[in-house]
């Protein structure tokens, strides 16, 4: 056993989506850090300029924009045929981590919530994983697969206090998704799995930790939330040698506050 190459991404070719800003920005700073080769997607292009920008002064040339609306089924394939120009050897790890949420009184929810939620934090991370799935299998090795790795919420795993109804259910159909092209992508050398996040700081949740911030840290056993290292951390571990042979596997990545009771 290498121990020494045990965690090891070098010079793996990684696609974040959602890369350029909060939890995203901080999986794309631990794979830049451990030398792998970043490319990052959102709609936001200065963004991803951006983050490129200060990524590229950690490691120089190892981060890359491509940003695409990922909301939309033509440029989700549209990025799918870039990166494959520019990548024609294979992709390494897919994070499928662009999102959003949605949140207001049961009374007032509307239907639109549900058809960006459902469209972009669920369908389009099928239609970008179905349209990459070539581009995995060609970076696949035995014993060190390809990767999908899909960015899900502890609300996916309970019913959240506040009014999120959409996006508990969007993360919740993320889950099984995970599982499910588990089983499907695993005989190709693809594992797929997914973090159920609890409380980073990120522009998602500025306003709930602003106001609740105390509250929030008091209530987790560990009595924090989430940091970089953490999210960063665990990507990485996933799409090592050392996370190889975990498949369809659901971590929640929370501190355990998905495991306090209400009453």
């Amino acid at each position: 056993m290498d121990v020494n190459n045990l965690f090891s991404v070098k010079d793996k070719v990684v696609l974040i989506t959602g890369g350029a800003k909060g939890v995203g920005l901080m999986i794309s700073t631990a794979f830049v850090s451990a030398s792998a080769k970043v490319y990052i997607s959102s709609r936001d292009a200065a963004a991803c300029e951006a983050a490129c920008k200060q990524l590229n002064s950690i490691h120089p040339n190892s981060a890359f924009s491509l940003p695409a609306d990922l909301q939309s089924e033509a440029e989700v394939k549209r990025l799918a045929s870039e990166l494959e120009k520019l990548e024609p050897n294979g992709l390494h790890v897919l994070v499928n981590n662009s999102g959003a949420t949605w949140g207001e009184p049961y009374e007032k929810y509307p239907d639109a919530a549900w058809t960006k939620l459902l469209t972009l934090n669920l369908a389009r991370v099928f239609t970008l994983t179905q349209a990459l799935t070539p581009l995995l299998q060609k970076a696949s090795k035995k014993g060190d697969p390809a990767r999908v790795i899909n960015i899900g919420s502890i609300d996916g795993l309970r019913v959240p206090l506040l009014p999120t109804f959409a996006y508990s259910a969007s993360k919740a159909g993320l889950h099984h998704l995970s599982r499910h092209l588990a089983v499907e992508l695993g005989p190709k050398g693809i594992t797929s799995n997914v973090l159920a996040c609890g409380p980073f700081p990120s522009k998602m949740m500025r306003h709930t930790l602003d106001t609740m911030g105390e509250v929030i840290k008091e209530a987790n056993p560990l009595g924090r939330v989430g940091e970089k290292e953490d999210v960063g951390g665990a990507c990485i571990f996933l799409a090592s040698r050392a996370g190889g042979y975990v498949n369809g596997a659901t971590l929640a990545l929370d501190g355990g506050v998905h495991l306090m009771a209400k009453i």
